[in-house]
């Protein structure tokens, strides 16, 4: 496994053509200021290089990334918001506990699967909280 940080588009795509040079190999890219500002460069590099990956958001598979597994960014903001309630009504902030996120999800792009040669089963597809055609 390889880390690659990246602070602009250059450091992206080097790091992409590096993975790209490794044999069977993925990515799995973090959400993060950067790749959300150069999201579809990311798309598009994957695929380019035909490289399957998968992201924490499912905004990046509307965009046409492979597939995203991570938690509902809306479900923690109603988590947040509940706090924000209780702290209104009296609550002492330190004293609430560290909440998690408890729901998450699995986005797949189907069209993405097919331009790369593969093959999603059915049995993964069920699961899938969305699927895109």
């Amino acid at each position: 496994m390889t880390v690659a940080g990246a602070r602009d588009d250059g450091d992206i795509e080097r790091a992409i053509a590096a993975a790209a040079r490794e044999p069977d190999t993925g990515l799995i890219v973090m959400a993060s200021g950067v790749t959300n500002a150069h999201r579809r460069l990311v798309i598009e590099l994957a695929a380019r290089h035909r490289l399957p990956a998968i992201y924490d958001y499912r905004y990046f598979v509307a965009a046409g990334g492979l597939a995203s597994y991570g938690h509902d960014p809306a479900d923690q903001y109603g988590q947040a918001a509940g706090y924000i309630d209780r702290i209104l009504k009296g609550a002492k902030a330190g004293e609430l506990p560290v909440q998690n996120p408890t729901k998450y999800e699995l986005a797949i792009n189907l069209k993405a699967a097919k331009s790369l040669g593969l093959t999603i089963p059915e049995s993964f597809l069920l699961r899938a909280d969305e699927v895109i055609e």
